[in-house]
């Protein structure tokens, strides 16, 4: 897939997953979130925590799952920082960093805490 095809399944593997956490009761904040260390597929809360959801999408789950790096997981930890900054508790901020999947046939899994601890 290239190109305007990758692009279109990526926004719509990130569609089915805030839908997810919608249905689940959390609120969507935010959509492909920029930070000056890079973008954030998708913000929820949760009552008063912040979840940074990052959305990976192949044709297998287990293909998506190994598509998260180590880089991506510090760069995300540096965006949630530069987005809670904004919050009205700042860096005390209940935040939590889940990796969801999305298959070819449109399933979607949710790693909740997928790098191990709350923060």
């Amino acid at each position: 897939m290239r190109g305007g095809d990758a692009w279109r399944a990526g926004a719509a593997a990130e569609e089915s997953v805030a839908r997810h956490y919608e249905e689940q009761g959390a609120v969507v904040a935010a959509r492909r979130w920029r930070s000056p260390w890079g973008e954030v597929d998708l913000i929820a809360r949760e009552g008063e925590r912040v979840v940074v959801v990052e959305v990976k999408r192949a044709t297998r789950l287990d293909e998506a799952a190994r598509r998260l790096g180590r880089r991506q997981m510090d760069r995300l930890c540096a965006a949630a920082a530069a987005f809670c900054a904004g919050e009205p508790r700042g860096a005390l901020t209940e935040l939590r960093f889940d990796l969801a999947l999305v298959d070819g046939m449109g399933r979607v899994v949710v790693i909740p805490n997928a790098f191990g601890e709350d923060f």
